[in-house]
């Protein structure tokens, strides 16, 4: 069987796209599995030969996940330590007091900003949670307006700021400087977080109610009946201190050649610290004893802890790595490679195009972590093929498009919708009109970037 070429790849291409849609959104199916079987399928259709087409996926899966893995259990790991010791309030109630009342959205979309910095989305928004609840009971404040903002932060900085996966990934498929990165990051990602967070919750928190009989916020709220500012919280610096550790390693790693000669020993020292796997594996136990010890916890309890939070990372770590394949199966079956030729020959632009074919992924599996890694193994090779692309922009313009369009074929959704309270037509205008905004956004201010640099 001859493989396919030319246009017939990319009508490939997109039917195996909608197919994904149908199957998770519709039919309600399983995402690992779906993504298994429309792979495979792709790759037999497309005329791949068939002792290759598992070789590939199995390319893809072994390729991701070798890096993926280590860094999403431990940024879980380290979470569930900012969980149990109270970290997190702390920087919350911290920012509140400064905010005060009537700002408290701004307060939360801050917090979520720096904590969401070594957690992945869904850790996040269980980690911090109960401090959004806590906030609205004490001050009487809308849901809407509380959870958005801080829904928000933790998306801007999960879709287009390392030492997240899904944008550490992008950084290594487009050889992009992590300093750099993190850099442009912050100057695309606060002004986006501001108007998809704080602005756009203030405007829609006056048509949207929720039923404010919430049963999670009853159980949340005011836990064991001690108010938050009673309770025994570990100190601000040292928590600040220890959520930022590796972010701080990885942009030392990025500037090791400013402070050591290069390939001398302190050097490459301070490049393996920075290496995002080594930084966040040095966080995790630093926050074992900033986290565990000096709150009083044993060891029993901190291998508890951690033993508990692995658990339900299995099914994230599963689909990052079904994704992955079906990227490798569109690069060996070279629809990659027509994607990269139709855009050239219409002189689409790089970044436009790493948003689209990213936003056509996360719409698919309704992942923003697969969207971002599939878009890479795409998009990269026109980084090298179309002169001025500037790589660490290539990250933000896939993360972007990785966030557009939550809908009921993602995790993100019904976690926002129960937890708010909400209905699905509720968790639409609020939640996906929020993520789709972030996606916009950044987009824009990524081209805007992209003309001064």
């Amino acid at each position: 069987m001859d493989m396919v070429q030319g246009n017939m790849l990319l009508a490939y291409a997109l039917a195996a796209v909608i197919a994904l849609v149908v199957l998770i959104a519709k039919f309600k199916m399983n995402p690992f599995i779906v993504l298994i079987v429309v792979s495979v399928l792709l790759g037999f259709a497309v005329g791949m030969p068939m002792e290759g087409i598992v070789k590939s996926y199995e390319k893809g899966v072994g390729g991701a996940l070798g890096h993926i893995a280590l860094v999403i259990g431990l940024g879980t790991m380290f979470g569930k330590m900012m969980a149990e010791s109270g970290a997190a309030e702390r920087i919350a109630n911290t920012l509140i007091t400064a905010f005060g009342p009537k700002n408290v959205h701004w307060a939360m979309m801050v917090v979520a900003l720096i904590v969401g910095l070594p957690v992945f989305f869904e850790v996040g928004f269980v980690l911090l949670i109960p401090i959004a609840f806590n906030v609205a009971r004490r001050t009487g404040t809308s849901m809407i307006l509380v959870g958005i903002p801080m829904v928000a932060g933790l998306s801007v900085v999960h879709g287009l700021i390392p030492p997240h996966p899904a944008a550490l990934y992008a950084v290594t498929a487009y050889n992009a400087d992590i300093g750099r990165t993190i850099v442009y990051a912050l100057i695309v990602g606060i002004p986006t977080a501001i108007i998809a967070g704080p602005l756009f919750a203030k405007l829609i928190s006056k048509f949207v109610f929720p039923d404010p009989k919430n049963p999670l916020m009853v159980q949340f709220a005011d836990q064991d009946g001690v108010p938050d500012e009673q309770r025994d919280l570990p100190g601000l610096g040292i928590t600040l201190a220890t959520i930022m550790l590796p972010v701080v390693l990885m942009l030392l790693g990025s500037w090791a050649d400013v402070f050591f000669a290069p390939k001398s020993f302190f050097n490459d020292l301070l490049r393996l610290a920075g290496n995002s796997v080594i930084a966040l594996l040095i966080g995790a136990l630093v926050s074992f004893y900033t986290f565990g010890k000096l709150r009083g916890f044993q060891r029993e309890a901190i291998l508890k802890f951690t033993n508990e939070c692995v658990a339900p990372i299995a099914g994230i770590i599963l689909i990052v790595g079904a994704g992955a394949g079906f990227g490798q199966i569109l690069k060996d079956s070279n629809i990659s490679g027509a994607i990269v030729g139709l855009a050239t020959d219409a002189n689409l632009s790089p970044l436009v195009l790493g948003w689209f074919v990213a936003a056509l992924i996360r719409v698919a599996t309704g992942s923003a972590t697969v969207a971002m890694i599939t878009a890479c193994g795409i998009v990269a090779p026109i980084v090298s093929s179309v002169a001025g692309t500037r790589p660490e922009l290539m990250v933000l313009a896939t993360g972007a498009g990785s966030l557009i369009l939550s809908h009921v074929n993602d995790a993100g959704f019904w976690l926002v919708k129960e937890y708010f309270n909400m209905t699905v037509a509720e968790t639409f205008k609020t939640w996906t009109v929020c993520e789709t905004l972030i996606s916009v956004v950044a987009l824009l201010l990524t081209l805007a970037l992209a003309t001064v640099l």
